[in-house]
């Protein structure tokens, strides 16, 4: 389990407490290669839908959360999103994903996105170590 937030770097879009116009997902390990959280949309992540989140607000999610399941150091080289329901601004998105190793050292991971329990995304990718 971790000890304490999970963040990349202060000013990270997704995961950054300094990025005021960013995510600012929370996200906890639940077990090795599972990850649990969240973020509120807000009104600057108003999409071309009046009072509903952009698409990649919601993919940008779902690959921060990916990316920790497979470590604290990796970035997405493929990314396929779903999406199955808008997100209404003002609303908690909740996410969930997990990782499988690849024998290449890289990873597969999947997530999914929901809101007040109704499913709105999934997305599934592969990962690598950052250079």
């Amino acid at each position: 389990m971790s000890a304490g937030p999970l963040v990349h770097h202060e000013l990270c879009f997704g995961c950054g407490p300094a990025n005021l116009f960013g995510l600012l997902i929370e996200l906890e390990r639940q077990s090795e290669g599972a990850i649990i959280g969240g973020c509120l949309i807000k009104q600057d992540h108003e999409g071309a839908q009046p009072g509903r989140a952009h698409e990649g607000i919601v993919a940008a999610a779902l690959s921060e959360a990916m990316s920790f399941a497979c470590g604290p150091r990796m970035r997405a080289t493929s990314f396929e999103l779903s999406v199955g329901g808008s997100v209404p601004v003002g609303t908690y998105l909740e996410v969930e994903a997990q990782a499988l190793d690849l024998p290449d050292g890289g990873f597969q991971a999947s997530a999914t996105g929901t809101v007040e329990d109704e499913p709105v995304a999934s997305a599934h990718g592969t990962y690598e170590p950052l250079a």
